[in-house]
């Protein structure tokens, strides 16, 4: 059979059909009116209620330039969910001048309501398609979400570190104390690891880093000068084809810089040429990291208490066939 090349379309149409589509989407999405998402909310308060749930401690500085926000304009949206008693603000453990946010249990009540309208809204939609066109939006979307964000990061407080930052792939001296502290630090935080955590990591990384380079195996790094930044491995059996996705993690001076999608979009060219299924380890209530995982496909295959970490957690299994 004849293979014949569809032309390729200009670059001004290209853009003039995005921008039809970014119009359509906020208009069916319901960011032009009043409230979003049934919330009685502006849309900016409810992203910054999705937000601060997401990442619970987070400071208002962040969620200004997350949601792309001057400071003024993030600091009058947080003093309205507070006076509705939506969220509530705590002295920083680290930074007595700096505070911390958290969402209240009405606050959380209202994620809930949002997340299930949200989540309602989406899969209404893609009933009408099928499931390979829903893996391909995912992923367009990602590649076009990821350079809207690079495009915007030279305008943030964190463009130094993006502009400097670069990855490399393979063992750089310091990785293993940096890529150690980078995981100690998020979950002491977010799930109150401790020593047995930050060793696990250290002594596997260590070992992993030692048998590099080797085949089906990998580990790129976000540099910045002789710091690590953010790190990810790929760490796979070729005789059964099965690669387990290890120690993701990219610095807060990075958020929203776009690095943590690259290192993503990097592992997973790497284990479509070499394995038929990747899975990964995390915990309930990472949602932001589950959305990253989402969006290039993983889903969750199981889920149960456990403390392989250290801790008791719910723990969660997420996998990802290689697309056809």
């Amino acid at each position: 059979m004849d293979v014949i090349d569809t032309p390729v379309q200009s670059r001004d149409k290209t853009i003039l059909e995005l921008r039809e589509f970014s119009r359509k989407l906020v208009r069916e999405l319901g960011f032009m009116r009043n409230t979003l998402a049934d919330s009685g909310l502006a849309p900016s308060a409810v992203h910054a209620i999705i937000e601060i749930g997401a990442t619970p401690g987070i400071q208002a500085r962040d969620i200004a330039t997350i949601l792309r926000l001057d400071k003024s304009n993030a600091s009058r949206q947080i003093a309205r969910l507070e006076a509705t008693g939506l969220v509530r603000r705590e002295t920083s453990g680290e930074d007595a001048r700096s505070s911390e946010l958290y969402l209240t249990p009405a606050g959380q009540r209202l994620r809930r309501k949002i997340d299930k309208f949200a989540t309602d809204q989406v899969s209404d939609a893609l009933r009408r398609m099928v499931p390979e066109d829903q893996q391909a939006l995912v992923r367009s979307l990602a590649l076009y979400a990821d350079a809207l964000a690079r495009d915007h990061a030279s305008g943030t407080p964190h463009a130094a570190h993006t502009e400097s930052a670069r990855i490399v792939e393979g063992y750089r001296p310091g990785c293993i104390g940096d890529v150690a502290g980078l995981h100690a630090r998020f979950y002491a935080h977010h799930a109150g690891f401790g020593v047995y955590f930050e060793r696990k990591v250290a002594t596997e990384l260590a070992a992993f880093a030692e048998a590099l380079p080797a085949k089906g195996k990998a580990l790129w790094l976000v540099m910045e000068g002789e710091r690590t930044l953010g790190s990810l491995a790929i760490d796979g059996d070729l005789a059964t084809r099965v690669a387990h996705l290890r120690w993701f993690i990219v610095d807060d001076a990075l958020r929203g810089s776009g690095m943590g999608r690259q290192l993503m979009s990097r592992a997973m060219d790497f284990v479509d040429a070499h394995y038929d299924e990747t899975y990964l380890w995390t915990f309930k209530s990472l949602d932001a990291a589950r959305h990253v995982y989402e969006s290039f496909g993983f889903a969750l295959a199981d889920e149960a208490e456990g403390t392989q970490w250290g801790t008791s957690v719910i723990e969660q299994r997420f996998t990802r066939r290689r697309p056809r």
